[in-house]
């Protein structure tokens, strides 16, 4: 990536009544910085949000807090006085609302200084923070400009095709809009490419089958509840699937129980409509290595997939990311396979110790990492000598504005609404767990990263958590 010597920032504010709010920076330097904290996106495609972190519409907010501070030399501003930082965390760590196990560490990205730990380095369920050791560990593994493909292939004999999963939850069906972002892959593309290259063959008439051999082992993970399926917060993970397996992509809810074949009967749809006959039976088959192409279509480069993963917690493209780290890495297609291969990245990189996963999107209460971990990592999206992992910065939630940041519910009350706009974070929800790890410029400019992690939490911790984040950000 070439070296940049300043910040370009662009966020546009406007009455919800009369225009959509966006907001967006676009940071290219190499001392990193997110002074104003409205770098990145605001993907509206189809997600899929952990419990109770549905997105609603975007509060009007004023331009002043996000404009106002814009150093001159972003990132390398003085330290916050370490006491009164201190002070004012311990003061706000004692909340009952946090319960009996907390931790917590605020982390300079300048020197990688705790500046603030209290039980920095104890494991603790993440819920979906999990997201972002899952996404830096893809980022770092298969590289930012990385697509996933999916393809269509000639069969084992004349007159068949192998629609082939490429782990892409994403790649619309035939009634998905195409309106969102990131820009999705189409079925419906890869329907008028088949049949374009069968009818230049002279093919008017196909057996289909549908291999989803990419990814392996059972599609449910050790520590899912029962009710995670059924009630739309995630699907079972398959290689092939349109829609993130909803029923409608228009809702989280129903998912259908098996979403390869749910593809593969659309695309046959698909393939009528182009004039190519498709025998009744869509049966499961493996392609051949060196099979013949019919036809492809991509995805949106990886670092897009990973923003839209943070920002709208997209349960879905969180466990797909987790298996292309395992094959990247070697290891099985699995839910075990890639644990292990996340943890190995994230050992690479510094940051693996006390991570223990059981799968991507931080769905399973069997996840445990500490918030050292966790700013470790994103520390590093903030570094110059790792620009690969830039899209965990720019992924990260608004305070106030976008993703699960942005629902109407955090950063509203007195001691943290004065912070919106300057906090990015990723949140993270299960029954009495609460976290949220993310990054923020102090007055005086100096880029930090924080983790605050609750897994014994009476009822809501969230806004003592938007408290703790935007005491770092004001100090």
């Amino acid at each position: 990536m070439a070296r940049r010597d300043q910040w370009v920032m662009l966020t546009t504010l406007a009455v919800l009544q009369t225009l959509t709010i966006v907001t967006g920076v676009y940071a290219m330097t190499t001392d990193f910085s997110l002074s104003a904290l409205t770098n990145g996106s605001t993907p509206t495609g189809p997600t899929a949000s952990s419990p109770a972190e549905g997105s609603s519409p975007v509060p009007v907010v004023t331009s002043g807090p996000v404009l106002a501070r814009l150093p001159v030399k972003p990132g390398d501003g003085p330290l916050p006085t370490k006491g009164t930082l201190t002070r004012q965390l311990t003061g706000a760590l004692g909340d009952k609302a946090l319960g009996g196990r907390v931790g917590a560490v605020v982390i300079d990205t300048v020197t990688g200084e705790q500046i603030f730990a209290s039980n920095a380095d104890l494991a603790i369920t993440p819920a979906s923070t999990t997201k972002i050791v899952t996404c830096a560990a893809a980022l770092a593994a298969l590289g930012p400009d990385t697509r996933l493909s999916t393809r269509v292939v000639q069969g084992p004999k004349p007159g068949t095709a192998i629609l082939v999963g490429g782990g892409d939850p994403l790649l619309a069906g035939p009634s998905a809009k195409d309106d969102g972002y990131p820009k999705q892959a189409r079925l419906s593309t890869l329907a008028a490419r088949t049949a374009a290259t069968l009818k230049a063959q002279n093919v008017r008439k196909i057996t289909l089958y549908y291999d989803t051999s990419l990814f392996t082992g059972t599609p449910k993970a050790p520590g899912w509840k029962t009710n995670y399926i059924p009630d739309g917060e995630v699907a079972p993970v398959h290689a092939l699937t349109m829609d993130e397996g909803r029923q409608d992509p228009r809702f989280r809810s129903p998912r259908v129980a098996d979403p390869p074949r749910y593809a593969a009967a659309a695309f046959a749809r698909l393939l009528a409509k182009q004039g190519i006959t498709v025998a009744k039976s869509v049966r499961q088959a493996k392609a051949q290595p060196g099979a013949a192409e019919l036809g492809k279509v991509d995805s949106a480069p990886l670092y897009a997939l990973v923003e839209h993963t943070l920002t709208r917690s997209d349960n879905d493209l969180a466990e797909a990311l987790l298996r292309h780290v395992a094959i990247k890495q070697g290891r099985p297609a699995t839910f075990d396979g890639g644990a292990a291969a996340v943890i190995a990245v994230l050992q690479r990189l510094g940051a693996g110790q006390n991570v223990a996963l059981s799968d991507g999107s931080g769905l399973s209460i069997r996840n445990r990492i500490s918030p050292n971990a966790l700013a470790k990592v994103l520390a590093l999206s903030g570094s110059a000598a790792h620009p690969e992992l830039r899209a965990v910065a720019s992924g990260m939630p608004i305070a106030g504005f976008s993703g699960t940041l942005g629902n109407g519910r955090r950063f509203t009350r007195s001691d943290s609404k004065g912070q919106v706009g300057l906090v990015r974070a990723k949140t993270g929800t299960l029954n009495n767990i609460n976290t949220l790890a993310g990054m923020a410029t102090t007055k005086d400019g100096r880029l930090v990263t924080f983790a605050f992690m609750a897994d014994r939490v009476p009822l809501n911790a969230e806004p003592v958590l938007d408290r703790l984040a935007a005491t770092v950000a004001r100090s």
